[in-house]
């Protein structure tokens, strides 16, 4: 099976550019990567109806409770602040990767230089 690689990931704020809840901004609570959803905070909230039952210790739950559901990740895009004219916007974009040369460790203690995969921000070039 393919290992699907979503440009978004668990703690990541973002704008929903597209569906009911477009404009809406929040953080990414979970990541469903085999079926490329995520669900956000706030957004594309449901009311769930539970069924009526009886607790450990003689209470009853149940009722109409509202939660947010999973949206598809085509319709996030990533949000990034950025200063202009003295001000903190925050602005979407896209999401790339950049190979860095960073120093390694070997297990005996000797150090070699390798390279690790970062995100970065395509509208300004900083890393994510």
């Amino acid at each position: 099976m393919a290992q699907n690689k979503l440009h978004v990931k668990k703690g990541d704020l973002v704008r929903v550019v597209a569906g009911k809840s477009k404009g809406l901004e929040g953080k990414i609570i979970q990541v469903f990567p085999d079926d490329e959803k995520i669900i956000v905070e706030g957004v594309n909230r449901v009311k769930k109806h539970t069924k009526v039952q009886q607790a450990q210790r003689g209470g009853t739950t149940g009722g109409i409770v509202t939660q947010e559901a999973p949206i598809h990740v085509s319709n996030v895009m990533l949000l990034v602040e950025v200063e202009q004219d003295g001000k903190k916007q925050k602005v979407t974009t896209r999401v790339g990767y950049n190979r860095v040369e960073v120093q390694k460790r070997r297990p005996d203690g000797s150090t070699y230089t390798g390279f690790r995969s970062v995100r970065i921000a395509r509208r300004t070039g900083e890393e994510i």
